[in-house]
């Protein structure tokens, strides 16, 4: 198989494996999907062979992303990510405590989404900070 990409499409395909094997693997520990890891590093690989070395670098006798790679913006939207699920599964949870833990039906939807906007509202405003935990 052969793909035709710009320079352009090649770095947002980089960053889309990335992102994926991310979201695949980083939990993960030492139980890896490593085939997502070979298809990372044989993209990253190419890296190379395409004026955008600096990308990539060895490790151990593998290619990975580059410490310049991981240093030049996609952490931040990783992190920018899990802020975010973060919240929505926080504000979705506290709805549903709120709600008795009823399951959603099309009498209560309204209700669970109101709930969570108010909480994502207040998450947006103050974060965590007014969050109070009782015994």
């Amino acid at each position: 198989m052969q793909i035709q990409l710009s320079n352009k499409e090649f770095r947002s395909l980089l960053d889309m494996v990335y992102l994926g094997n991310w979201v695949l693997n980083s939990i993960r520990g030492d139980d890896r999907f490593q085939d997502y890891d070979d298809l990372e590093s044989k993209l990253f690989s190419l890296c190379r062979s395409n004026g955008m070395s600096v990308l990539a670098e060895d490790w151990n006798g593998t290619v990975i992303p580059s410490r310049a790679y991981q240093e030049g913006g996609i952490q931040e939207v990783i992190a920018y990510y899990e802020d975010s699920v973060f919240y929505e599964i926080l504000a979705e949870e506290l709805a549903m405590r709120d709600m008795g833990y009823s399951p959603i039906t099309a009498d209560n939807y309204d209700d669970m989404m109101l709930r969570m906007s108010q909480y994502m509202q207040e998450f947006e405003s103050s974060g965590v900070q007014r969050l109070v935990l009782e015994e």
